[in-house]
């Protein structure tokens, strides 16, 4: 699996936006020199610079063929970080922002029946997934939560597909009947679930006796480890200078890594963009990210430095 499609910074600029629901804005954003933008695949976001360096990840919900143009969509969060505020208030068309990207940690693998769960603004990776499964001829069910049916974007183009399609508004039908809706799906169906952390916890929670490689999840916030072992110091090599540094108990390996003058492309630096992805020569890592299967943790050859650590006394990364 590819970790980062393209990755590179470039300047966007808005060519449209669209009121979609309530308090979420639609975007298509181009190119500003008109230029292609780079091939993408469903489950792919991009990150967006919103002013004073703050950056944030958007999946890509529009149609992956369409090199002259990347569509997201941002829910405006009042209690957030500023992200999102900052798209509602400032881009409009005409407006430009930098972008990285795309980076797929969350891609649609070939089966022959899916299962998708969304929960509010987690529609917007699920829209392509369901385009692709389409065009391949997979049987494929949509389960799509929210609070009220105006909160809930996207609505009208689902509705096309008819019954396979279930709108579920939370003041009108209650949560979305999980139990109901994975015990009809057989073993070989795959699971793709994107919304916030009660509903990726629900489904993971009914998911526990299906086959491995079942449920794969995205989320937009950070998975607390269950059992991460007590922060201590460790230190790392770093292969390509042949450097050894010491990342004490209260910092992070990208902290110390870029303090010591290597620059390490980042992103979220709480585990859940991928963008920091490194790869591990030796040593053992304790995983704190919130991406990793556990079959890709057991593999112990990659790691996302700005939140795991070691979990013996040196790494050696591929830096």
């Amino acid at each position: 699996m590819t970790m980062t499609e393209t990755s590179g910074e470039r300047r966007l600029v808005v060519h449209g936006r669209e009121q979609v629901a309530d308090q979420v804005v639609s975007l298509v954003l181009r190119d500003a020199a008109g230029a292609d933008l780079p091939a993408w695949t469903p489950g792919a976001h991009i990150g967006l610079v919103l002013g004073d360096g703050l950056v944030r990840q958007y999946s890509l919900c529009g149609d992956p063929a369409d090199r002259t143009a990347w569509r997201i969509a941002v829910l405006r969060e009042p209690d957030g970080r500023g992200g999102s505020s900052f798209v509602h208030r400032a881009l409009h068309p005409g407006a430009t922002v930098l972008a990285d990207g795309p980076r797929n940690r969350f891609p649609l693998l070939p089966a022959p029946r899916y299962l998708f769960v969304a929960g509010g603004i987690g529609i917007t990776p699920i829209l392509p997934m369901i385009a692709a499964a389409e065009a391949a001829g997979a049987r494929w069910r949509l389960a799509y939560g929210g609070r009220t049916t105006a909160s809930m974007a996207f609505t009208r183009p689902l509705q096309a597909y008819g019954d396979r399609v279930s709108l579920w508004p939370q003041d009108q039908r209650g949560l979305l009947d999980l139990d109901g809706l994975l015990s009809r799906e057989p073993p070989d169906t795959l699971v793709y679930c994107c919304g916030p952390a009660p509903l990726l916890d629900a489904v993971g929670a009914r998911c526990a006796d299906r086959p491995g490689g079942t449920l794969h999840t995205e989320r937009f916030t950070p998975e607390e480890p269950e059992d991460a072992a007590e922060a201590r110091s460790f230190d790392v090599e770093l292969a390509v200078s042949g450097r050894t540094l010491t990342v004490p108990a209260g910092r992070t390996i990208v902290e110390v890594v870029e303090e010591a003058g290597v620059q390490i492309l980042t992103s979220c630096r709480e585990g859940t963009c991928g963008t920091c992805e490194t790869a591990v020569l030796a040593g053992t890592v304790d995983h704190r990210d919130s991406l990793l299967t556990p079959e890709e943790r057991a593999a112990n050859d990659t790691m996302f430095v700005c939140v795991s650590r070691a979990a013996c006394p040196k790494l050696v990364l591929d830096l």
